[in-house]
């Protein structure tokens, strides 16, 4: 029996400042001339300005480095639940220098910081980002991509013995949270996309609970952060109108929800989402 937490309770947010080198040398496919640093910047600002003004959480923000131009997308780099994080080992060799500052932070937040390749038997091959790895509060779902595979699949569930860890091909979109996302302890949010619907299918053969879909149009509008804040205020940090007009009837069918509109599109150029900008993580008091 898998256990259940306390799905959505965070205190501490941490990000990583957007590089002046954002956007080079990322994605051949990408022109780089197509994405603009100063509006990336003011998104990135609109985004941690909630976090920690409106959602109220103790924001830790790591300097921006120049030399690693994909350090923005913190979220591939450490997958945390409780006071366990485990430094995953991205699919991109030139990423995986993005984990010594992240690693730095865990540490001193007093987290049991767990490294891939140090677990007994090592973990040769295995590539793990945090984007493909959604938890429910009950389980972990790993996205099989190209950016994750299945030894990096059984190496997070060899970290997080107490939750069933189910792996599911990815079918529409890069990485599984580009396609779907938590809206609450019970609610999956979900592109409506053929892939993203094969993909839920097979995430509902896995699982023994049964979960609330909501299902939007636009793909962009899939990825959300969901936070319980105080007082028990659910809040939800999601695309904006304008990047996904189609889906705001969608997410006005979320009841007592406090509803912050955060626009993500110049990340979304590379492929990037909104939680793909923080590490949320659930201290007590005592810990720091």
């Amino acid at each position: 029996m898998a256990n259940v937490c306390s799905y959505g309770r965070f205190t501490h947010a941490i990000v990583r400042g957007i590089p002046e080198s954002f956007g080079k040398g990322v994605d051949s496919s990408v022109d780089e001339a197509s994405t603009d640093l100063a509006k990336t910047q003011r998104q990135f600002g609109v985004l941690t300005g909630a976090l920690r003004q409106k959602v109220g959480l103790q924001l830790i923000e790591i300097p921006a480095d120049a030399e690693l131009p994909e350090s923005w997308r913190i979220e591939d780099v450490a997958v945390i639940q409780g006071d366990t994080a485990l430094i995953t080992r991205p699919w991109k060799q030139q990423r995986r220098s993005e984990v010594e500052a992240v690693r730095r932070v865990l540490t001193e937040l007093n987290l049991t910081v767990v490294e891939m390749g140090v677990e007994e038997g090592g973990s040769g091959g295995a590539t793990l980002e945090g984007s493909d790895v959604l938890f429910t509060g009950r389980e972990f779902f790993v996205g099989i991509s190209k950016h994750t595979n299945h030894r990096g699949a059984e190496v997070l569930a060899d970290t997080f013995r107490d939750f069933a860890v189910s792996t599911v091909p990815v079918y529409g979109g890069c990485r599984l949270k580009n396609i779907c996302s938590m809206g609450g302890p019970d609610t999956i949010i979900i592109s409506n996309s053929e892939g993203a619907r094969k993909t839920l299918r097979m995430m509902e053969q896995l699982t023994d609970h049964h979960y609330e879909v909501l299902t939007v149009p636009e793909e962009a509008a899939a990825n959300c952060i969901y936070i319980r804040g105080p007082a028990k205020v659910d809040y939800l940090l999601h695309p904006t109108a304008e990047e996904c007009p189609d889906s705001v009837n969608a997410f006005q069918k979320l009841p007592d929800y406090t509803l912050l509109p955060t626009a993500c599109s110049e990340a979304s150029k590379l492929g990037g989402s909104l939680s793909s900008f923080c590490l949320l993580i659930n201290r007590k008091p005592h810990a720091y």
